[in-house]
């Protein structure tokens, strides 16, 4: 009887290893598909064309990158911000932060090869780099065809022009965070709007954002995708259960207050529980709690298609999920 046990108890083990092996293989050879799609790309350099040419320059400029010259301007306005002192100071900022656009198209390149496997539909934009008075609201810009990004915004948390900026804003100031931005701006426009107004459904649809960065940013850290810092992605696991009694116990799942919003799922310097915990706390704690729900839903359904999990309704994903947080 012995004997039989340990001889089902190796062949279990064996299988078992034989599963991973083959799971691991088939992981390999999608990222192999993945990493094969051709994809490159070149960062036009925008902000030095514009500020390192001359006057006459000025037509030319403007027929190459007509979007960024709004006609109700007269040509004197662009030759008095060709030399504006602030903005040459960010032009040898920007200078010194990037002396190659390399890795910035190499992080590029690697998210699009992704959307473009998972999203075949999906274009290669033109992508320019630009200078817009450090516009922390407009780090990055992006249509089917084509990518802004303001480089100024990408300096570094603690870069010196980003004094009196507050910090909730400063800490995704990073490169580091720019392939995050861009995924975040692409998935807005294949998640369908929510009519829903509770605090679930929020919490679900900008999670489906995040939940993206799963598939197609895959080496990314989890605070990279939230734009946490790495200790306050270990403060929300830390305390993911009582967050969760917190929701459940004030009955505010369902809850279409308004106010809602601004307390768990926009950016701000924390979450506003209205206890002691809050200046502990990271804002957005809904939006994580809304990764997790989905999380939850794809280890039980995990052949879900991935336009599919965005096309769900919240209550439907919520229901499924079967989500319970991790003590």
């Amino acid at each position: 009887m012995r004997l039989i046990i340990s001889q089902t108890i190796k062949i279990f083990t064996v299988l078992s290893l034989f599963s991973v092996v083959i799971g691991c293989k088939n992981v390999d050879s999608e990222s192999s598909r993945i990493l094969s799609i051709p994809m490159e790309f070149k960062i036009e350099r925008f902000d030095r064309e514009f500020h390192l040419s001359e006057n006459k320059d000025i037509p030319k400029l403007k027929a190459r990158y007509t979007f960024l010259f709004p006609e109700k301007f007269k040509d004197s306005v662009w030759v008095k911000r060709q030399k504006d002192t602030l903005q040459l100071l960010l032009l040898e900022n920007v200078e010194d932060k990037f002396p190659s656009m390399e890795p910035l198209e190499e992080s590029l390149a690697y998210l699009f090869k992704h959307l473009k496997y998972y999203f075949p539909k999906t274009k290669t934009p033109r992508v320019i780099g630009v200078i817009n008075n450090v516009d922390y609201q407009s780090k990055t810009i992006y249509t089917d065809s084509l990518l802004l990004i303001s480089l100024d915004t990408y300096l570094g948390t603690n870069h010196q022009l980003y004094e009196g900026i507050p910090q909730y804003i400063r800490q995704e100031m990073d490169v580091n965070y720019l392939s995050s931005h861009v995924a975040e701006k692409f998935v807005e426009h294949k998640i369908p709007p929510t009519k829903d107004r509770s605090l679930l459904s929020q919490m679900i649809f900008h999670g489906k954002k995040i939940y993206l960065k799963d598939w197609v940013l895959p080496r990314l850290t989890n605070a990279q995708k939230m734009g946490y810092t790495d200790d306050q992605l270990q403060w929300v696991v830390d305390n993911e259960v009582y967050m969760w009694q917190y929701f459940v116990e004030k009955q505010l799942l369902f809850n279409t207050d308004t106010a809602l919003l601004q307390r768990f799922i926009e950016p701000g310097p924390f979450s506003k529980f209205y206890l002691e915990i809050d200046n502990e706390s990271p804002a957005r704690i809904g939006v994580w709690l809304g990764w997790q729900i989905i999380k939850s839903y794809m280890d039980r359904y995990p052949n879900t298609e991935i336009q599919a999990l965005l096309n769900l309704p919240a209550q439907t994903l919520f229901s499924k999920s079967n989500y319970k947080p991790r003590r």
